[in-house]
C-alpha cells in the first residue's frame, strides 16, 4: 500500500531539514498542500529538502514542491535538494526549466527619449531607403543606356503588352475624370465671368489650365494609382514565388524582362493619355460654355486658335514622359523591396502608390516654378 504524503521537519538553529515521503501525485494534491502548511518560512534560513523517500510522483507533485521552493527563495532562504532518484531528477529539471517566471516590470517610458528614439529610427530607415533608391536608379540608368545601344535587346512584345494594360486599359477612367475636370473648371469659371460680362474668357481659362496643368497631373495621378500598385504587386509576388531568382539563375536579366518593358510602356503611353485627356477636358469645358455662357463650339474653337499658344500643349505633353518615368521607377523599386511575407505585398503596394503620387505632384510643382522663372 502506498504511503500517505507527508513532511518530516527537523530544525537545528537556522537550518531546517525537510524529508518528503509518500506519494506525490495529482490525487493527493490537497493533502500535499496541508503537509506543506506545516513548513514555516524564516527569512535567510537554510533548508535541506530530502527527496529520497518519495515513492511515486507526477508533474503536479513536482510543481507543488517547486512552488514552495520558490517561495522560500523569495525570502532569501538557501534551499538545497538532495536524494532525488534519476527519474525524479529528470522531471524536476524539466519542471524547473518551464516554471513560469514573474514578468519583469518594464521601466516607465520617458516621452522625450522615446520620441527622439523614434525620430532617429525613422531618419535611419529613410536614409537606408534613399541610398537603396539611388542605387536602383543608377543601375536602371545603366540598363536603359545599354538597351538604347543594343535595341535588339528591348522586349517589344512585353512593352506593347504593358502599353495595352497601363495605357489602353486606363482610357475609360481617364475619359471620365478628364470630362468632369473640364466641366468643373468651366462651371466654376462661368459663375465668376458672368458677373463681369467676360464670357468669352472661359476659353482661355479652361484650355490653358487643362492642357498645361490639370490634365497631365490628374492623368499621372490616376496612372500612379493603377500602374504603380500593379507593378509593385506583380514583381513582389514574383519575388515571393522565387520567379525572380529562377530568372537570374537561368541567365535572364530581371531588368530587361521586368523593369524596362514597364518603364518604356509608361514613357510611351502617358503622353498619349495626356493628349486624350486634353481633348476630353476641353470638350467638357465646351459643353458648359455652350449651355451656361452661350459660347458655341465654333466660337470656342476659333478663340483657342486665336489666343491659346501652342506652348501650353507642348509643356503638358513634355511633363507626361517625366511623370511616366517616375511612376514606373517607384513601382518597380517598391516591388523589389517586397520580402518573403505576404504582408509586405500590401505594405509596399500602398507605399508605391503614395510615393508615386507625391513625387508626381512635387515634380509638377518644380517644373511649373522653373517654367515661370524662364518666362514660359
Amino acid at each position: 500500500m502506498k504511503r500517505e504524503p507527508s513532511l518530516q521537519i527537523t530544525q537545528s538553529g537556522d537550518h531546517f531539514s525537510v524529508a518528503l515521503q509518500g506519494v506525490w501525485v495529482k490525487e493527493s494534491i490537497q493533502k500535499l498542500e496541508l503537509a506543506f502548511n506545516t513548513l514555516t518560512c524564516q527569512p535567510k534560513a537554510t533548508y535541506t529538502i530530502d527527496l529520497s523517500r518519495i515513492k511515486d510522483f507526477d508533474t503536479y507533485g513536482i510543481m507543488l514542491i517547486l512552488h514552495h521552493v520558490k517561495q522560500l527563495e523569495a525570502h532569501d532562504c538557501t534551499v538545497e535538494k538532495i536524494g532525488a532518484s534519476t527519474s525524479l531528477e529528470k522531471l524536476l529539471s524539466v519542471c524547473e526549466m518551464n516554471y513560469p517566471k514573474e514578468k519583469i516590470q518594464e521601466p516607465k517610458e520617458i516621452f522625450i527619449l522615446s520620441y527622439l528614439e523614434n525620430v532617429g529610427k525613422l531618419a535611419f530607415e529613410g536614409y537606408k531607403t534613399l541610398a537603396t533608391f539611388f542605387s536602383f536608379t543608377g543601375e536602371l540608368a545603366h540598363f536603359v543606356l545599354a538597351a538604347f545601344l543594343k535595341p535588339q535587346t528591348i522586349r517589344l512584345k512585353a512593352t506593347l503588352y504593358h502599353i495595352e494594360q497601363s495605357g489602353a486599359g486606363a482610357l475609360p477612367i481617364i475619359l471620365l475624370t478628364s470630362f468632369l475636370i473640364g466641366i468643373v473648371i468651366a462651371y466654376q469659371g462661368a459663375t465668376q465671368l458672368e458677373k463681369f460680362g467676360a464670357n468669352i474668357f472661359i476659353v482661355e481659362m479652361v484650355t490653358i489650365s487643362a492642357v498645361r496643368e490639370l490634365a497631365p497631373l490628374l492623368t499621372a495621378i490616376v496612372i500612379a494609382g493603377r500602374s504603380a500598385s500593379a507593378y509593385a504587386a506583380q514583381i513582389g509576388v514574383m519575388k515571393i514565388t522565387d520567379e525572380v531568382d529562377a530568372m537570374s539563375s537561368m541567365g535572364f536579366s530581371p531588368w530587361n524582362f521586368l523593369v524596362l518593358p514597364r518603364l518604356f510602356a509608361l514613357i510611351i503611353s502617358l503622353p498619349l493619355l495626356v493628349f486624350f485627356a486634353d481633348i476630353v477636358s476641353i470638350f467638357g469645358g465646351m459643353v458648359i460654355a455652350t449651355t451656361k455662357l452661350d459660347v458655341s463650339f465654333v466660337e470656342f474653337i476659333d478663340r483657342i486658335k486665336a489666343t491659346v499658344a501652342l506652348k501650353h500643349l507642348i509643356i503638358g505633353l513634355i511633363k507626361a514622359p517625366i511623370f511616366g518615368c517616375i511612376i514606373a521607377t517607384i513601382g518597380c523599386f517598391r516591388g523589389f523591396q517586397i520580402d518573403s511575407s505576404t504582408e509586405s505585398v500590401g505594405k509596399y503596394t500602398t507605399i508605391s502608390v503614395v510615393n508615386a503620387i507625391f513625387w508626381v505632384i512635387a515634380m509638377d510643382a518644380i517644373i511649373s516654378v522653373l517654367l515661370t522663372e524662364l518666362g514660359l
